[in-house]
C-alpha cells in the first residue's frame, strides 16, 4: 500500500487540520472569556474585517472589546 496521497486528499487534509487548529484556538478562547467574566470584566467580540482568499473562502477577523465594572 502507498502513502502517496492524491491533491485532493492531501487538500481535504489540510483543510481538516486548519479547521482543527481553529476549534482548539476558539476553545481557549472561550476558556479565556469565561475567566475574564468570572473576573468581573464584560468581553464582546466585534468583527473588524472580513479575510478573503480571492478563492471565494473567507473569514470574520475579531478583537475583543472590553467592559469593567466602575469605568
Amino acid at each position: 500500500m502507498s502513502d502517496d496521497k492524491t491533491d485532493t486528499e492531501t487538500g481535504a487534509d489540510d483543510k481538516d487540520a486548519a479547521i482543527r487548529r481553529m476549534a482548539n484556538a476558539l476553545h481557549r478562547l472561550n476558556d479565556s472569556v469565561i475567566k475574564a467574566v468570572e473576573a468581573g470584566v464584560t468581553v464582546e467580540l466585534m468583527r473588524t474585517s472580513r479575510y478573503h482568499n480571492e478563492e471565494g473562502a473567507w473569514g470574520d477577523m475579531l478583537v475583543p472589546i472590553i467592559h469593567k465594572r466602575g469605568e
